[in-house]
């Protein structure tokens, strides 16, 4: 993975079918990535992550999948480089390794996974583990209301008791 250049994660729902506004998104952002440089790093599965390899794909871009052994999920998408197909027995392995090889986070709707791996990054950010990059969230409609509750209740200071 040194060899590859600047990445950017895509972090997003396995659910998200083709038709789905989110995956087209997601798609057009792999695309538009890749225009300016960056490889796409998903974590290599279907719905979101299909979407930005695939964009990364037919952009001609690096297209990264870091794949975890889970009974109940297939292999990689089909826009995943077949040198690039990296599988883990470990979740918290893959996530140092969407970690160490991104230069911004994009984090589409998604369920239990994406919020682990969105809040990974922010602990990361916060406790100065790794230099601050950019963490863009897709989906007004989605975000706003963990957004709000980042900023109103969990970051204001608190009396101790």
């Amino acid at each position: 993975m040194n060899r590859i250049g600047p990445c950017v994660s895509i972090f997003g729902s396995a659910r998200t079918k083709p038709d789905h506004k989110y995956y087209k998104t997601a798609t057009e952002i792999g695309r538009l990535l890749v225009r300016q440089g960056y490889g796409i790093i998903t974590g290599g599965g279907p719905g979101i992550m299909e979407a930005g390899n695939k964009g990364a794909h037919d952009s001609k871009g690096a297209s990264i999948g870091l794949n975890i052994d889970l009974p109940f999920e297939q292999s990689s998408n089909a826009y995943v480089d077949h040198d690039k197909d990296i599988d883990f027995r470990y979740f918290f392995v893959r996530k140092v390794m969407f970690v160490k090889y991104a230069q911004a986070f994009v984090c589409c709707p998604g369920g239990f996974g994406t919020m682990d791996e969105l809040f990974e990054v922010l602990t990361l950010i916060q406790t100065k583990k790794i230099t601050p990059v950019p963490v863009i969230l897709v989906g007004t409609d989605y975000w706003t209301g963990l957004r709000d509750w980042i900023f109103d209740t969990m970051s204001t200071p608190r009396a101790h008791h």
